[in-house]
């Protein structure tokens, strides 16, 4: 009887999540994908962390239960041959015996359980795990349980951990940069009629075929044949002479040609070339040139404004542009900065961390994934082929790393006395609401059903911490 629930008791509700402040994905477990894997994670526990309870209810207590059971079951039992409440009880212990012991062993192992904790001032933040379970009527009820609890550490000295502060005023450069993008994907491409070569700033209409060059190998250890390479070519594929993306040769190359021409000319790829079918080799090319092309872009004045949206005036446009931008990298860089000082403070303070926890985070991690990857069109039957053994391993530190955060920050909430009131709560749900867009009745209904709203408050708890924390770098 090992999987005995034991959730009435007074275990620790806590599901240690990573901050997550830009995005507000709080992990409600809302299972909104078919599950291609199974919430197995044994019964691994922290030995650090681990405790054990022996506990022994008394006989009388037992059989009192027992004869409840029995009651209860006589007046449920539908058996021919019998009347309604009528069946022997000899019968119903015979016929029933494993469905009574297993209501004697929850309707009893609770309460004393719980007591035991509480004598021995012990708060179990895993599920208690039974063993050694003695069951007979009339006989003390005998048992294990073995659990995990919180480890006991100190965050004293967390005030001096620091980061650099980040500087999240917004550049004229990186303005400019933005400004030209958007001009630049409102761009045209203009055929050059003028009988000119390729110049520098051109774009050329170019048809390709390249050939992987192998070196042939002598002797007889030479392979018969050696595997196809994949193709590569293009039609009417466009190349900006000078471009960054441009590789030198092809620069070299297409300068000075006109339409019509065709080219014959190799380019050896680096050993770390983005493209792995390419990096390494050298390729020869046959090139035709089609066309020259030029890009012109928009004139920054009113009328490109009021094709980019609801704007007046080219300057409400830069304007506003400049707005979203600073915020943008205000929030961007303050996530990054409370990230980095978290990893700071859990490479600083050392403890053991509950393992059944890191379990769960894996779960968390594991579950967002797969949402991640149905979103992307991943079918049901494809992600049962996944190595969950290997996945879960490869999830474990990040786990591990996420929880032990968790626990840092709810120390630090503690010393700060942070608070959540019930209304940060509530504009939580609201924005859950709008981004789920579950009516916002019906999403608190819904947490509240699951036991939610506690974990949310947490990590809103976690969250606020984490800026007092930000707020104090120099």
């Amino acid at each position: 009887m090992e999987g005995i629930n034991l959730s009435s008791t007074e275990t620790l509700e806590t599901t240690h999540q990573p901050e997550e402040n830009a995005t507000h994905e709080h992990e409600t477990h809302d299972h909104g994908h078919d599950h291609a894997h199974e919430h197995q994670h044994g019964p691994t526990l922290n030995p650090d962390l681990t405790r054990e309870v022996e506990i022994e209810i008394p006989a009388d207590d037992v059989s009192r239960s027992f004869r409840a059971i029995v009651k209860r079951f006589q007046k449920q039992a539908r058996i021919p041959g019998f009347r309604a409440g009528k069946v022997p009880e000899s019968l119903i212990r015979g016929r029933f015996a494993e469905g009574i012991r297993q209501e004697v062993v929850e309707s009893i192992l609770p309460q004393h359980f719980r007591a035991a904790i509480d004598q021995k001032g012990v708060k179990p933040v895993s599920q208690p795990q039974v063993t050694d379970l003695h069951l007979e009527d009339g006989q003390p009820l005998k048992f294990k349980a073995v659990f995990e609890v919180l480890p006991e550490f100190s965050v004293e000295g967390y005030q001096t951990i620091s980061v650099p502060r980040p500087d999240t005023t917004l550049t004229d450069a990186e303005f400019n940069a933005e400004l030209e993008r958007a001009r630049d994907a409102h761009s045209t491409m203009v055929p050059v009629t003028d009988e000119r070569p390729l110049a520098h700033g051109d774009w050329a209409q170019i048809s390709f075929k390249g050939d992987v060059k192998t070196e042939a190998v002598e002797g007889p250890e030479q392979p018969d044949a050696q595997p196809a390479a994949q193709p590569i070519g293009g039609q009417d594929v466009l190349v900006q002479i000078g471009g960054s993306n441009t590789l030198p040769a092809f620069n070299e190359a297409l300068t000075g040609s006109k339409p019509g021409q065709e080219l014959k000319f190799e380019v050896s790829y680096p050993e770390d070339f983005g493209e792995r079918r390419l990096a390494g080799k050298t390729v020869a090319y046959d090139v035709e040139i089609k066309s020259i092309k030029t890009k012109v872009e928009p004139e920054l004045n009113d009328d490109f404004a009021k094709q980019l949206g609801d704007y007046e005036t080219i300057e409400d446009f830069k304007n506003r542009l400049r707005e979203h931008l600073a915020q943008d990298k205000q929030r961007r860089l303050q996530a990054e900065t409370k990230d980095k000082l978290v990893d700071a403070l859990v490479a600083h303070f050392q403890f053991p961390v509950p393992e059944s926890l890191v379990q769960n985070q894996i779960d968390v991690r594991l579950d967002r994934g797969l949402r991640a990857l149905a979103a992307q069109g991943m079918r049901t039957d494809d992600m049962r082929k996944l190595d969950f053994a290997r996945l879960r391993e490869g999830q474990h530190p990040a786990a591990e790393a996420e929880v032990k955060a968790s626990l840092i920050l709810d120390k630090i909430a503690d010393a700060e006395k942070v608070e959540v009131t019930d209304e940060d709560v509530e504009r939580e749900l609201q924005i859950i609401s709008l981004q789920t867009r579950e009516p916002l009745e019906t999403l608190r209904a819904r947490l509240t059903n699951e036991g939610s709203l506690s974990r949310i408050r947490e990590q809103l708890r976690r969250e606020k911490t984490g800026n007092l924390l930000y707020e104090r770098l120099a």
